[in-house]
């Protein structure tokens, strides 16, 4: 069962990632001005906050398996409506009615796995859940964009739309649901007040916004500096790739062993710093082997930080309210994502070094992060 749910991740993100080199495009396309291009792109994330939150509690309310179905099956309708698009205003109501239900997958894959886990192995677990994260950051702007330029457009979403059909059949088939009808009575959409107070879920949120708003930095940013270091568009996609690869064989391999052995938040900690210090240099470098290296760098961030923070999520929520706590945690996930990209180009503004925002956001929160967990063991 625990396999289906990776797969189960897999696609999910696949259907965020696939999207990324396409939809700008598909908008003006359309006939959607730049402002209602970029709004079309954003609106996805905000509305996956909303469907975060409210998803998070019928996970809890209605059971893990009847939502990730349902949640599948929704998306992979939704997806269909993409192609039937004829406008850029049409376009935007697709993209927040997907927001919307797609909103509800991830936080119900990640309950199940944390039901299904114990303090010994849920670390190991969450690492194999930041492979499939990025597996699907690898392969979906490739495959997004290969497809995008070989036929038409349309054909990305039928392809996704398609991979979640045998996924839902087996979903059916193969994963039982992990909370009983009978321990479901107690849980209240008033729970979401003692986690939002809950310090290790605010401490694995606030991770979870300051990676996301390294990456949304990334996306917008890295394509200029590869640009300003003479460099094409091929080089931003192998650049991305890099970090993804070098976070892979952290995950896979016996390296995962830190996940079970070291605090969670300490790995955090380091991770965040890490990161911080190569979007420091990235505002400075001049030459694409240097790239390289820090992407290489930040690959070791990103796999300390990902695994870690999940595993703060479950072991600080129970069965009654893991929807929820999930729910919060990816809010803050997509809120992060949004936040980057804007920041990054406010910072190109006034400073002229893209990067400088988000190295100063993960510094604080790391640096808040230490502090917090000091504190709680004095």
């Amino acid at each position: 069962m625990t396999r289906m749910l990776y797969l189960i991740i897999t696609i999910s993100f696949l259907d965020t990632f696939i999207q990324l080199p396409i939809i700008t495009p598909y908008a003006l396309s359309l006939g959607a001005t730049n402002v209602l291009a970029g709004g079309i792109v954003a609106v996805y994330s905000l509305t996956n906050m909303i469907g975060n939150i409210i998803g998070g509690h019928w996970i809890d309310r209605f059971g893990r398996k009847r939502m990730l179905v349902l949640g599948m099956t929704t998306v992979s309708l939704i997806l269909l409506l993409y192609p039937l698009a004829q406008t850029g205003g049409q376009l935007f109501l697709v993209r927040l009615i997907h927001g919307l239900a797609g909103g509800v997958l991830i936080p119900a894959a990640f309950a199940y796995v944390g039901d299904q886990t114990t303090n010994k192995n849920r670390g190991k677990a969450m690492a194999l859940t930041g492979a499939c994260i990025g597996a699907a950051a690898i392969f979906g702007p490739a495959i997004g964009g290969i497809m995008a330029a070989r036929s038409q457009v349309e054909y990305v979403f039928y392809l996704i739309a398609f991979l979640f059909v045998p996924t839902v059949l087996l979903a059916l088939k193969f994963i039982k649901e992990s909370f009983k009808a009978s321990d479901r009575g107690g849980v209240a959409f008033s729970h979401f007040v003692p986690l939002l107070k809950n310090k290790y879920i605010l401490q694995a949120s606030l991770a979870a916004f300051a990676l996301m708003v390294s990456n949304g930095t990334l996306s917008f940013a890295l394509p200029l500096k590869v640009a300003e270091m003479g460099a094409t568009s091929s080089t931003t996609g192998t650049l991305l790739s890099t970090f993804g690869v070098v976070a892979l064989i952290i995950f896979l391999t016996p390296l995962n062993k830190i996940y079970d052995h070291i605090s969670p938040v300490k790995l955090v900690v380091v991770g965040l710093t890490i990161i911080a210090s190569v979007h420091i240099l990235l505002n400075f470098t001049v030459t694409v082997s240097i790239g390289y290296l820090l992407m290489t760098v930040y690959g070791v961030g990103f796999a300390l930080v990902f695994p870690s923070m999940n595993r703060i999520v479950s072991e600080a929520s129970s069965k009654i309210d893991r929807g929820k706590a999930y729910g919060i945690f990816y809010a803050f996930f997509s809120l992060g994502a949004v936040v980057g990209s804007f920041l990054s180009g406010v910072a190109i503004e006034i400073t002229g070094l893209p990067f400088s925002s988000s190295a100063t956001i993960m510094l604080v929160i790391g640096l808040y992060l230490l502090f917090t967990s000091r504190k709680q063991k004095a």
